[in-house]
C-alpha cells in the first residue's frame, strides 16, 4: 500500500507481484493477498513444531544471541552510601541492575557489574560520630543525640562492637565529647553542630578517628554485601570512591580539564565550565578550602571506567538524579570521551504498602523498611519479580498482600505455577525411562489450536530477549513469560497429556518439556527459582 503511489499501481496488484516473486520455502505453506493490499503468509505446521527440537537441542543456551558489535558493558547500580542497611528503594535498583546485566549477557555482550562505594567525604564522618555517641552512651537515651546523626538499632550495634574492640578503656566520656559545642537543633543549626562534633571527636581520638570511621564503614558494607548476595545480586566489584583520591585519578581528571582549558578559578575555588557542554551552569570541582567535590570524584570515576576498557557505561540512578546526567556527560566530553558512551537508566521510587498503609523511609532517622525485612516477608522471588515487573521509569507501588498471595493475580505465583504444573505431569508418568526423543518423532501429531499457540510463543523467545535487552526493559521479558504461562495453562486445562495414544502422549510431553526449558531460561535471567512443587 505504501508503494502504490510511487509505482502508480493498485496495492493488491503490487501484493500479488510480491507473492509471485517469493522463492519457494518449506516453512511457508501458502501466501495470499488479503484486504486492500495485505499479504498473509501461512506457516507450515511442521516448521512450527520444529521449534521444539531446536529448544531441546539448545537447552540453557536457547535464546542466547551473538550480536555485532559485541560491547564491553559496565553496569553500575545500587551504590547506596555505606551509612546504613539497604532499604526497599535500594532493592529496586539491585533487582533492575542485576537483571539487566543478565539480559545483556544473554543478548551477547560482555558485562561487568559494579557497586560504587561512597566512602569519601562528610557522610562517613557523620556516621563515625553517630557510632561514637552510641558507644559512649550505650543504653542511656537521656544523653543528647545529634539531630544530624544517623539513627537506628544498627548504629547502637556497631557502637557496642566498636566499644568492645577498640574503646574498652575510654579516656573521655560523653560529657567531654559534647562540651563546648554550639547549640544543636532540627533547623540549620544541626549542620553546624555536627561539624563541630566531628572536629571534637577527631581531636579527642586522634588517629583512632580514622580507625572508627573504617570500622563503621566496614560493618555496614559487610551487611550490604551479605544482603545483596542473599538476594541473588553479586556485583563483580565494590569500587571505593576513596581509591580515586589515593591513586590520583581525581587529580588526573582535573589536570586533563585544566589542560583542555575548561577550568577557571573564582573566589578561591576551581570551577569546571560545564555550561559549555550543555549543563545549566558551571560546577565547582575544588572548593575554596582545597577539598574536591563529589562531582570531581564522579568525573574521575567515569574516566577510570573508560580507561579500564569498557565501551558502554550504564549507570542506574535514582530518578531524583536526573539533573546530574548533563554534568557527568559534560565531564566525559571535556576529557575527550564521547558522551554517548554513558547511558543513564533512572529508577523511580518505591512505595511500600502494608495493610493499605504506606511505610515511610529515611536513613538518618532510622525509620525505614530494610530490604532484608522485605525479603523475609515476601521471599526473594516475589521481591525480585515485583521490583522489575514495571518499567524502571514508572513509580512502583509494592503490594505486600498481593506478593504473598497464592492466586493468579500474583505474577510470580502465576509463572512458577506453570512450571510446577509441568513437573506435576511428569510425576504421573508411568514410564521412568521416558526420553524426549520419543516425542520428537511424533511432532506432527500436535494439531490442536492450543498446541499451535504454545509453539508460536516458544518461537518468539529469542526475539523477546533481544528486544528486552535493547530497550533495557526486563519487564518485556516478564510480559512474554506471562503470555507463555497463559498459553500453557490454557493447554493444560483443555487437553489431557496422559492419553492412551502413546505417540500423541509423547508429542505433548516433549512440547511441555520445551515450555519448561524456556520458563527456566527466563527465570534464570530474572533471578527467580523454578519450583517443582507448589
Amino acid at each position: 500500500m505504501q508503494l502504490a503511489k510511487p509505482l502508480r499501481r493498485a496495492p493488491r496488484e503490487i501484493a500479488q507481484a510480491i507473492i509471485t516473486a517469493l522463492p519457494d520455502n518449506d516453512l511457508i505453506r501458502k501466501a495470499e493477498v488479503a484486504g486492500p493490499g495485505f499479504i498473509n503468509l501461512f506457516v507450515n505446521s511442521a516448521s512450527t513444531a520444529a521449534i521444539v527440537e531446536t529448544i531441546l537441542a539448545a537447552g540453557e543456551d536457547y535464546g542466547k544471541a551473538t550480536v555485532e558489535p559485541r560491547e564491553r558493558v559496565l553496569i553500575e547500580y545500587v551504590s547506596a552510601n555505606p551509612t546504613g542497611p539497604l532499604h526497599v528503594g535500594h532493592g529496586r535498583h539491585a533487582a533492575y541492575g542485576a537483571t539487566l546485566a543478565n539480559l545483556l549477557r544473554v543478548a551477547g555482550h560482555d558485562v561487568a557489574e559494579e557497586y560504587y562505594v561512597n566512602d569519601a567525604g562528610r557522610q562517613m564522618e557523620i556516621l563515625a560520630v553517630s557510632v561514637l555517641v552510641r558507644a559512649l552512651t550505650r543504653a542511656d537515651d537521656s544523653a543528647h543525640f545529634p539531630f544530624a546523626g544517623y539513627r537506628g538499632q544498627y548504629i547502637r550495634d556497631i557502637g557496642e562492637d566498636w566499644r568492645a574492640a577498640h574503646f574498652s578503656t575510654a579516656t573521655f566520656d560523653i560529657a567531654e565529647l559534647m562540651s563546648s559545642l554550639p547549640e544543636d537543633g532540627e533547623d540549620d543549626r544541626k549542620e553546624t553542630y555536627i561539624d563541630a562534633l566531628i572536629a571534637r571527636a577527631e581531636t579527642l581520638l586522634g588517629d583512632q578517628f580514622a580507625v572508627l570511621r573504617q570500622f563503621a564503614k566496614d560493618a555496614i558494607l559487610d551487611d550490604i554485601r551479605d544482603d545483596l548476595a542473599e538476594f541473588g545480586v553479586k556485583p563483580d566489584r565494590f569500587f571505593s570512591e576513596q581509591s580515586l583520591s589515593d591513586d590520583g585519578s581525581i587529580d588526573a581528571a582535573i589536570d586533563t580539564l585544566q589542560t583542555n582549558d575548561v577550568i577557571y578559578e573564582k573566589a578561591g575555588a576551581l570551577w569546571f565550565r560545564t555550561s559549555d557542554f550543555g549543563d545549566e551552569k558551571d560546577r565547582v570541582v575544588v572548593r575554596d578550602n582545597g577539598k574536591k567535590t563529589y562531582f570531581a570524584s564522579d568525573i574521575g570515576y567515569h574516566l577510570n571506567k573508560r580507561q579500564r576498557g569498557f565501551d558502554r557505561l550504564i549507570d542506574v540512578w535514582g530518578s531524583d538524579h536526573h539533573g546530574y546526567i548533563a554534568r557527568v556527560r559534560a565531564g566525559m566530553q571535556a576529557m575527550g570521551e564521547a558522551p554517548e558512551h554513558l547511558e543513564v537508566r533512572l529508577v523511580q521510587f518505591v512505595s511500600l504498602y502494608r495493610g493499605g498503609e504506606k511505610a515511610q523511609m529515611g536513613t538518618r532517622s532510622g525509620n525505614f523498611v530494610t530490604l532484608r525485612a522485605l525479603r523475609e516477608e515476601v521471599g526473594n522471588d516475589a521481591a525480585r519479580l515485583f521490583y522489575i515487573m514495571r518499567s524502571n521509569d514508572q513509580h512502583l507501588d509494592f503490594d505486600l498482600e498481593l506478593a504473598t498471595s497464592k492466586r493468579n493475580e500474583n505474577p510470580v505465583y502465576y509463572l512458577q505455577y506453570a512450571h510446577a504444573r509441568i513437573s506435576n505431569v511428569f510425576d504421573k508418568l508411568d514410564t521412568p525411562d521416558w526420553h524426549p526423543s520419543q516425542g520428537l518423532a511424533h511432532l506432527d501429531r500436535l494439531t490442536e489450536p492450543q498446541e499451535a499457540a504454545v509453539m508460536t510463543q516458544l518461537a518468539r523467545y529469542p526475539e523477546v530477549i533481544l528486544a528486552a535487552a535493547e530497550k533495557r526493559a526486563p519487564n518485556v521479558l516478564i510480559n512474554y513469560l506471562r503470555d507463555l504461562a497463559t498459553e500453557l495453562h490454557s493447554y493444560y486445562n483443555a487437553h489431557k497429556f496422559m492419553v492412551d495414544d502413546y505417540e500423541l502422549r509423547d508429542a505433548r510431553l516433549v512440547l511441555i518439556t520445551a515450555v519448561r526449558q524456556v520458563l527456566r531460561n527466563g527465570f534464570a535471567i530474572l533471578g527467580i527459582s523454578a519450583p517443582e512443587r507448589m
